[in-house]
């Protein structure tokens, strides 16, 4: 077949479609919207699930533009849902702004941006506003003062809706106005310290243009999490909100089953099905099965010149996934038992509310598994009702977010090790004291979460990340030595000083820690390891085997 190019990164829809990229058909989305006649309707989804595609999408098909844009729609299920339909097409001024270049770590700079955004779509309409010859006096002035970035702050906290008021003076046509991923400037002002100015912001742009316009013909907004009316849409009483717990509009956001199928089959990858599951399967919304779109493009398009390509995890690479830091970083014993249970599969049960704003992330731990669940890191496995509460039971979706969880752990481990004092454990391997090695590292255990099912290497990439900073030695991890690997040396850089060996086992039981010590001594001298130490010149060199039992550790050292 024609290798069909991918829309990785395409967000345009009028580009996708006049240069021929692949298009799973979400144009049934226009159809359910004006069935549902919502006057403002806001839909939360994962990042990377086709949000601002659908956005543009909708602007396309709804704006009147001199050009026709019929053409964009031909062969897609839109254009035979029916003439009440198409006859929306090209009928109104579309209001499009996106508010995800508001990421900056000041107020003013993200204020900044907004102004940037806000002038984009003044300049946007500027030749219908100038053609219709309609817009006169002070209103003209102040379109121009937006248009030329000259605005003062009360100009654009009702930039919007003064937007709606001027192109109905020119059109006589209410306007659509769509706003796409607008708990960005939220999420950054929360963790840049400015959220309370941020908000005051954001729902004064809200309030004008979604709850007192009078030329507001629907409103369609964006974002991963539903912020709590409270806080952005104070007394916005016409609010339709789809979350991922709703069951309407649930297969117009990401890739369903089927549509998945078809992709792999159009690409001849019908036997990758089983990778592309594990890796971006998982995720519930309503009661529709959803594939990550994002990362299942990004892994066909990895497949066109190698149809055995590796998984990767490409949404995993698109954030700092700061939610899932804060999650781990905060933990306390039980929530590190929760996560370590997560990442090998098991499931959490957790209340489940919608109406959460930035400031309670914090505030209790189960607002951070809220967060969690509406952001595409946890799935709905079952859901029940306990009196006024809904507690959801939870799982990680697929490998892919799996590698997120895996990485915020070992990135916190990481961090916390460097932090720490260990000289006390280097003085224990240097002085020959297995017994205190033993204590540390078993201290040190309790207040780690660990994953892979206590496999050797998790202990492995324990011991050695607690070694890396021991001073004036060589770490040195399965390096060819004697007749085999030994786990980890540890080498003076001078031959006159020491060398360490240790050999890692794994116990079944708390009982079988010495045995398993012996076991790891054993091999040290079975398979020669410290014979390359001593061709090398060193002769000062101790040998330990150490033995783990989940969160146990013990030591012992060849005498």
């Amino acid at each position: 077949m024609n290798w069909i190019p991918l829309p990785v990164g395409v967000e345009n829809f009028e580009d996708l479609r006049r240069n021929g990229y692949y298009f799973v058909d979400k144009t049934l989305f226009i159809k359910e919207l004006l069935d549902m006649k919502g006057k403002v309707n806001l839909f939360t989804r994962p990042r990377r699930f086709g949000k601002t595609l659908n956005m543009s999408m909708l602007r396309y098909f709804f704006e009147a533009r001199r050009a026709d844009n019929s053409e964009l729609f031909q062969g897609l299920k839109i254009m035979d849902a029916g003439e009440e339909y198409l006859a929306h097409m090209g009928k109104y001024p579309v209001i499009s702004i996106s508010l995800k270049s508001m990421k900056q770590y000041s107020y003013d700079l993200a204020f900044e941006m907004l102004k940037k955004a806000v002038r984009e779509e003044y300049k946007r309409h500027w030749n219908e506003v100038e053609a219709s010859g309609r817009l006169e006096g002070a209103d003209l002035e102040r379109y121009l003062r937006l248009r030329e970035l000259e605005g003062t702050e009360s100009d654009y906290a009702d930039s919007l809706k003064f937007l709606s008021d001027c192109l109905y003076t020119c059109t006589g046509q209410k306007s659509i106005i769509l706003i796409d991923e607008y708990d960005v400037p939220l999420e950054n002002a929360y963790f840049s310290g400015f959220y309370d100015r941020m908000v005051a912001l954001i729902r004064s742009l809200f309030e004008s243009a979604l709850k007192t316009n009078d030329y507001l013909e629907f409103a369609v907004v964006t974002g991963c999490l539903r912020i709590s009316k409270e806080s952005i849409f104070t007394g916005l009483n016409n609010l339709k909100i789809m979350s991922i717990t709703s069951r309407s509009y649930a297969e117009h956001f990401g890739f369903t089953p089927g549509e998945v199928e078809q992709i792999l089959k159009d690409y001849g990858l019908e036997e990758n099905l089983e990778t592309v599951r594990q890796w971006y399967d998982g995720y519930q919304f309503g009661e529709t099965e959803v594939y990550n779109p994002w990362s299942v493009i990004n892994y066909v398009d990895s497949c066109r010149h190698d149809k055995k390509a590796f998984a990767k995890p490409y949404w995993s690479n698109t954030s700092s996934n700061s939610i899932v830091r804060n999650l781990v970083e905060h933990a306390d014993i039980s929530v590190k038992q929760e996560i370590e249970a997560l990442i090998e599969g098991g499931t959490v049960i957790k209340p489940i509310h919608e109406d959460i704003t930035y400031d309670d992330i914090d505030s209790t731990q189960d607002n951070l598994w809220n967060f969690l669940f509406f952001t595409g890191y946890l799935k709905k496995i079952r859901e029940e009702q306990d009196g006024e509460t809904i507690r959801m039971e939870m799982a990680i979706p697929n490998s892919e977010v799996r590698y997120v969880y895996k990485n915020a752990v070992l990135r916190w481990f990481e961090e916390k090790t460097d932090q720490k004092e260990l000289s006390p454990l280097y003085e224990s391997i240097l002085n020959g004291d297995p017994e205190k090695m033993a204590e540390i590292l078993s201290e040190n255990l309790m207040e780690t979460i660990s994953f892979y099912d206590y496999q050797e290497s998790y202990y492995h990439g324990f011991l050695a990340g607690m070694l890396k900073n021991i001073g004036n030695y060589i770490v040195q991890s399965n390096r060819e030595s004697g007749n085999g690997r030994p786990d980890i040396l540890l080498k003076y850089p001078s031959v006159r000083g020491k060398a360490v060996i240790i050999e890692i086992k794994i116990s079944k039981t708390y009982q079988g820690l010495e045995e398993k010590c012996d076991e790891a001594l054993r091999q040290i001298e079975e398979q020669e390891y410290e014979e390359a130490l001593r061709e090398e010149g060193y002769q000062d060199i101790l040998k330990y085997g150490v033995a783990f039992y989940k969160k146990e550790c013990m030591a012992k050292m060849q005498k």
